[in-house]
C-alpha cells in the first residue's frame, strides 16, 4: 500500500466503490516489518465526512443556482450525502457520469480537509436508488441465464458503483459467482456458474 502524502489521492483504478468492507480493526504491515493495528473509522469521522461533503455540495449548488435539499448520514460504514429537489438531472448527467465526476471531487474536498481518502457516496434526486433497483434486476436475469444455458454472460461497461451493486447480487446467489474483466471506462461484470 502506498503512504498517502497531502497532495496524493487515490488513482482512478483504485476506485473506493468497489472496496471490500472495511471490518473494525485489520493488520497493516509498516515500513520496519512489524505488524500494526488499524483502525476503521468511527462513526463520528463518518458523519464528519459527510458534513464536509454536504458543505461543498451546498456551494456548488449555491455556484449553479439550482435548489435541493441536502442530507448527511452515515450508512453502511460509510460516508452519504443525498440531494433532493427538482431540476436536478442536470446533475446526474447522461447514465450518472456528471454524478460520478461530482462525487470524486467532493471525496476530493473532503480528503483536502481530512487527509484521508474518503469512501463517500453521493446521490442526486434518488438516482443511485433507483439504479440500484434496476441493477439488481439486470442482475438477476444474467443469473437465470446462467443458470439455464450453463455459460458466463457478460453484460455492458458500467461504473464502479453499478459493479458493486451487480456482485452484491450476484454474490447472495448460489451456483454462480461474478468477476469483473476489462479497464475503464469499458470494465464490465461476467456472471457465470460457481466452480466447484
Amino acid at each position: 500500500m502506498r503512504p498517502v502524502t497531502e497532495t496524493s489521492i487515490p488513482s482512478a483504478d483504485q476506485s473506493l466503490d468497489e472496496e471490500t468492507p472495511v471490518t473494525a480493526a485489520t493488520e497493516t504491515e509498516d515500513t520496519a516489518g512489524e505488524t500494526r493495528e488499524k483502525k476503521a473509522p468511527a462513526d463520528s469521522d463518518l458523519f464528519r465526512q459527510s458534513e464536509i461533503a454536504a458543505d461543498y455540495v451546498e456551494g456548488l449548488l449555491d455556484i449553479l443556482d439550482y435548489d435541493g435539499d441536502i442530507d448527511e448520514l452515515v450508512s453502511g460504514g460509510r460516508p452519504v450525502v443525498e440531494v433532493v429537489g427538482a431540476r436536478l438531472q442536470n446533475l446526474v448527467g447522461q447514465r450518472g457520469a456528471t454524478l460520478e465526476a461530482l462525487q470524486e471531487l467532493t471525496r476530493l474536498a473532503v480528503f483536502r480537509q481530512t487527509g484521508t481518502p474518503s469512501r463517500l457516496l453521493l446521490d442526486v434526486g434518488g438516482y443511485r436508488a433507483a439504479r440500484r433497483k434496476e441493477l439488481a434486476a439486470v442482475a438477476k436475469n444474467a443469473v437465470e441465464k446462467v443458470k439455464e444455458h450453463g455459460e458466463p454472460v457478460r453484460l455492458e461497461p458500467m461504473s464502479a458503483f453499478e459493479r458493486k451493486c451487480v456482485h452484491d447480487v450476484v454474490n447472495a446467489m448460489s451456483g454462480v459467482e461474478s468477476e469483473s474483466e476489462g479497464v475503464e471506462p469499458n470494465r464490465r461484470i461476467v456472471v457465470r456458474p460457481a466452480a466447484d
